[in-house]
């Protein structure tokens, strides 16, 4: 049997390069969810004179397959700084238009798995990558995210849970996902998503795990 090509594989950058210069991106909403700011808020400095005298550090958040990047416009514009990445060239380009000229932070056209990160992340933001990788990269985004974040840091976003076996999206169950995260991390927040895009309603969870 022949080896399919690779605009049909989604291991591969030609995968995605397809359909973001095709406009067959059902998985982009076009600005950050709620829950992403809401988690936001949350993380802001409460006011106060601790908080007015001593000088706060911005967080350092890393955005794997960031897509055309609103999410990660989103967070530079909240004042993190923002690691955008993605292997894929026409999503790169994309972002470049989408993230504006008030962007500070660094969109790399690079493979999350082996590109070099300068120093840890406080945070790794998950929407869209890990469902769209094939499940036997799987245990390999597990060491990965492990790898990126120190004790304290989180792997935080959203999670697609499936039964379905085609993809992409490619679902996970709860058991795996937890089997691929632990003992490294904890899972601090788990809560159902009401406003999910139509290709992941019903099967899409916020969750927050903490890198022990």
């Amino acid at each position: 049997m022949s080896e399919k090509p690779a605009c049909q594989r989604p291991e591969l950058a030609d995968f995605w390069d397809h359909r973001f210069r095709n406009g067959i991106t059902p998985w982009e909403a076009g600005a950050a969810p709620p829950e992403l700011r809401q988690f936001v808020s949350a993380c802001a400095p409460t006011a106060g004179a601790a908080a007015a005298t001593q000088p706060r550090r911005r967080p350092r958040v890393l955005v794997p397959g960031c897509g055309s990047a609103f999410d990660a416009a989103y967070l530079d514009r909240q004042g993190w700084q923002v690691t955008a990445l993605d292997f894929s060239t026409a999503a790169i380009e994309l972002a470049r238009r989408s993230v504006g000229d008030s962007w500070s932070g660094m969109l790399l056209a690079a493979d999350f798995f082996s590109f070099v990160a300068a120093e840890p992340f406080d945070l790794i933001y998950e929407r869209a990558f890990l469902c769209a990788l094939p499940r036997h990269l799987w245990p390999q985004y597990g060491r990965r995210v492990a790898e990126l974040l120190p004790a304290g840091g989180q792997l935080a976003g959203y999670f697609f849970f499936s039964e379905d076996l085609r993809g992409p999206p490619f679902g996970i169950l709860p058991e795996q996902l937890a089997a691929l995260l632990t003992p490294g991390f904890v899972c601090r927040e788990d809560r159902v998503v009401n406003d999910s895009l139509p290709v992941f309603a019903g099967r899409e969870r916020w969750q927050i795990w903490q890198r022990l």
